[in-house]
């Protein structure tokens, strides 16, 4: 890939918050964040496909893709060692909050 402006920032970007993580508690902090976000993520995604029921097959499309996609970013972070595995926690910790989220809608509906 061509090293454009955009990429030198993000991976300067992420190298900085690799190297503010460093500390056990920031680092669980930033996970417990990023966990909590997708939990909202998934919580609001559920609760709007089940207030519009034309959208149902929509969002869970919407959350079939997002779920591979990051299954399929997760085989590369697992090659890299070191700092690398901060993204791996943060895709990981993402994934579960929206995986709870959405079985959380799901049990409200079905109540």
């Amino acid at each position: 890939m061509q090293s454009t402006r955009l990429r030198r920032r993000g991976a300067l970007a992420f190298e900085r918050l690799t190297l503010w993580a460093t500390n056990p508690w920031r680092r669980s902090s930033l996970l417990l964040i990023v966990l909590l976000g997708g939990f909202v993520s998934g919580t609001s995604l559920g609760a709007l496909a089940g207030a519009v029921d034309a959208f149902d097959p929509l969002a869970a499309l919407a959350c079939v893709l997002v779920f591979e996609a990051a299954i399929r970013l997760r085989r590369p972070l697992l090659r890299q060692a070191g700092p690398a595995r901060l993204g791996l926690d943060l895709l990981d910790m993402a994934r579960m909050g929206l995986t709870y989220g959405l079985l959380l809608e799901g049990f409200k509906a079905s109540v």
